[in-house]
């Protein structure tokens, strides 16, 4: 089944073909970045000449309304709305570099979690409102 992902704010779906596009920040740097769908696929795609430190700290927007998707939950992670179908879902997903750590929220539960480091923040993840 595919997945739909959205920004909070505004709505807007941020993967219009098979990659998550958003405007990543650090400092002075931006650029677009492009993500795999499937929670749990690691996959990133930055344009030449951007580095990704382990352990560097991005900012992650909305391309269209440049909201700031960092959640509420938790400092470190970010969140965007998933459609699957007709299901509402909730993605958190961690904005450190080599930090695997995404979780999967249904109905203020977190219905799937991925990651080596996704124990790092379960008791963070309680309302699921991103």
């Amino acid at each position: 089944m595919s997945w739909t992902y959205s920004c909070p704010y505004c709505e807007s779906v941020v993967n219009p073909d098979e990659t998550v596009i958003l405007l990543g920040e650090r400092g002075a740097t931006q650029c677009l970045m492009g993500f795999h769908p499937k929670p749990g696929d690691y996959t990133i795609y930055v344009p030449p000449g951007i580095d990704l430190g382990k352990g560097d700290k991005w900012d992650f927007l909305c391309p269209v309304c440049r909201a700031n998707l960092r959640s509420y939950e938790h400092d470190h992670l970010c969140a965007l709305v998933c459609w699957q179908g007709p299901k509402r879902r909730i993605v958190f997903f961690s904005r450190i570099v080599g930090e695997r750590a995404t979780y999967v929220v249904e109905d203020a539960a977190v219905d799937e979690k991925h990651g080596e480091h996704a124990d790092a923040y379960n008791g963070s993840i309680k309302k699921g409102k991103g």
